[in-house]
């Protein structure tokens, strides 16, 4: 058994590639367009890892999101520098609901409420402003 990818449904294609591309990170691996079937899959994964895929399923007909999102727990990454990369998120305009105080962890959330936890790789980094200080916003 090989674990192939975990599947997303997102409303709006283009506000969840510029999340998950353009804030993120990720790359898109490859597209499938469906004209009978009325959707289009994209598939997302890191530079690194190209075996741990995204699947954002967009059904052009549109479709019910479940409450928040959240019918799954959460994608999660490990990055470099988590404030760097927390830095990038909030100058693409993403929200830091749960900031990395700790230098370890934190959660941001997808234009379709999906929660996304990004993990410093190896040990936490040193406590730093303004991370430090930055209260939760919200759930995630």
């Amino acid at each position: 058994m090989k674990y192939l990818h975990t599947m997303v449904r997102v409303i709006d294609i283009d506000a969840s590639l510029k999340f998950y591309c353009d804030s993120l990170g990720l790359q898109e691996i490859r597209r499938i367009e469906s004209e009978q079937g009325r959707f289009t899959l994209v598939f997302l994964a890191t530079s690194a890892d190209c075996d741990a895929q995204v699947e954002l399923t967009y059904n052009w007909d549109g479709d019910e999101l479940g409450d928040g999102g959240r019918n799954f727990g959460h994608l999660a990454y490990s990055v470099e520098d988590i404030y760097q990369s927390c830095q990038k998120l909030m100058d693409n305009g993403v929200t830091i609901l749960r900031p990395p105080r700790d230098g370890r962890m934190a959660f941001v959330r997808s234009p379709d409420n999906i929660s996304i936890e990004l993990l410093q790789t190896g040990k936490a980094l040193e406590t730093a402003e303004p991370w430090a200080s930055m209260p939760n916003i919200g759930e995630w």
